[in-house]
């Protein structure tokens, strides 16, 4: 019978990685576990599919649509698995904000797992150590690990190209495209951009053939827009393809530039540079010192090359490549390591020991920031904790535009006694003639309302001569005001406003 100490050694060896990586991830969860405006759709789906089940009258998506729709496909996968779990929170009587973590983690689960079939992959095909750097590196950086539980539709869009990365790596060609054609019908219609170079390379190597793709592909690709169709028609109650609505608007139309652009170059000296950390120089090193990486990374590097040419970028849209420039940096990390013995090699290993560390102050630096970054989440928290009871049956909160895209959702709110109103376009004068008891938002003063007490968020980073040498500046973002005509809230003493 085998001992603790064996049945440990065993654990560790077959899901240590896995521990690391979620326990990373679990970490960013419970420590910020609010949402912003770019996550609120599928994070209300989850709410309403969970709470108002089959009541689709009471969606969240039919009072506040968005700029363009978005599939349910994703939020009732994640649902799903996070629906027992939630269950049993509902017959303990927990707060609501209990279920947003389970969901969130239900995502991040799915993410990582896929994500575990990539790593598998390299370790059959590169060995045990490159796996190894390809933790290390993904552990350190911030973003990947802080967004893989965020439910955004390129996160969605993530857990499909892993599997697509771990098939392709596996030989099965095909179904590495199917899985981008799942990704790009249904979750993010830009993923053709990676489709296209991987399918062109794979065409190019005679890996796969002309034929045998449109054999394969074409009925999956049928097969997904009509189940998107399906699903998103009942749910939106019009017929639908969300992603192609979404192409029309972004690529077409090029509405998506209304939020803000930024010069081709972008990606390459910003967006990865932050993401990737030091695994970008490393990934540039692997692919001179390997020729095996230039064939794996050209799909990738096609795909933000193609993504520059839209104007409006975020790093979130080219989150899915980073695996791939962390195998490549892996690769390069693997044969400094191998070769440290040797004088160049060995001056080349204690540079990279020192770009690690100096990411991990980079990461800590950047979630400390974006710990900050949510302040309304924060704001209504404290309000729900400040055991006010009114005068009245009821306590209506107004959230502002501003709050409800900076931290509040439908999984933030609180039962009877509280209410919660979402409506739009009311003129700061109005307020004084409306009976709600508190206001959530980001105005210092309203005429008929007192100001109890404010939320700091993240403003910007300062240079400090000394240490730390990167100083975190914070100023008012959110302001909480109560009625002046509640007399439960004049003669409670607040924490007040500068």
């Amino acid at each position: 019978m085998a001992s603790s100490n064996e049945k440990s050694a065993t654990f560790l060896k077959n899901y240590g990685y896995d521990f690391l990586l979620g326990s990373i991830a679990t970490f960013y969860i419970l420590s910020v576990p609010y949402t912003k405006v770019e996550e609120s759709f599928n994070v209300q789906a989850m709410h309403d599919i969970l709470y108002h089940r089959f009541h689709l009258d009471n969606y969240d998506h039919l009072e506040f649509p968005g700029v363009v729709p978005r599939t349910f496909i994703g939020a009732l996968l994640v649902s799903l698995v996070a629906s027992p779990i939630v269950f049993i929170t509902s017959l303990l009587h927990l707060p609501k904000f209990y279920a947003l973590l389970i969901v969130r983690m239900a995502l991040g689960c799915i993410v990582l797992y896929t994500l575990r079939f990539f790593r598998h992959q390299i370790r059959n095909k590169f060995g045990h150590q490159v796996e190894a750097f390809f933790v290390i590196l993904t552990s350190i950086q911030f973003h990947f690990l802080f967004y893989c539980s965020r439910p955004l539709p390129n996160i969605l869009a993530l857990g499909i190209v892993n599997l697509a990365f771990g098939y392709w790596f596996q030989g099965h060609f095909y179904a590495a495209l199917n899985s981008l054609i799942f990704a790009t019908t249904v979750f993010r219609c830009d993923m053709l951009l990676l489709l296209g170079p991987l399918g062109l390379q794979l065409l190019l190597t005679k890996q796969i053939s002309v034929w045998g793709a449109l054999k394969h592909c074409i009925v999956m690709a049928f097969f997904c827009v009509g189940i998107t169709i399906l699903v998103d028609s009942i749910m939106w109650k019009r017929l639908l393809w969300p992603e192609f609505e979404v192409l029309w608007f972004n690529s077409v139309l090029n509405k998506s530039s209304e939020w803000g652009t930024h010069a081709f170059h972008w990606y390459f000296t910003s967006a990865l540079p932050r993401s990737l950390l030091a695994a970008y120089p490393l990934s540039l090193f692997g692919f001179l010192v390997d020729r095996r990486v230039r064939s794996f990374t050209f799909p990738a590097l096609a795909f933000i090359l193609l993504y520059s040419k839209l104007p409006h970028k975020e790093l979130r849209f080219i989150l899915s490549s980073v695996p791939i420039f962390n195998l490549s940096a892996s690769i390069a990390c693997n044969r400094i390591y191998n070769n440290r013995k040797k004088m160049i090699w060995n001056l080349l290993f204690l540079v990279m020991l020192g770009s690690l560390l100096m990411s991990l102050g980079v990461t800590i630096t950047t979630f400390t920031a974006s710990y900050w970054n949510y302040p309304s989440g924060h704001a209504l928290k404290k309000l729900h904790r400040t055991g006010f009871q009114s005068d009245t049956n009821e306590q209506l909160v107004h959230i502002d535009t501003f709050s409800a895209m900076n931290g509040i959702s439908r999984f933030c709110e609180s039962d009877f006694p509280w209410r919660y109103s979402k409506e739009e376009e009311i003129k700061l004068q109005e307020f004084q003639q409306r009976n709600f008891t508190f206001l959530i938002n980001e105005h210092p003063v309203i005429n008929g309302f007192k100001c109890l007490f404010t939320e700091d968020g993240f403003s910007r980073m300062r240079i400090n001569y000394g240490f730390p040498p990167i100083l975190l500046v914070k100023e008012p973002k959110v302001y909480v005001h109560g009625n002046l005509e509640n007399n439960a809230v004049v003669n409670k003493i607040w924490p007040g406003c500068p």
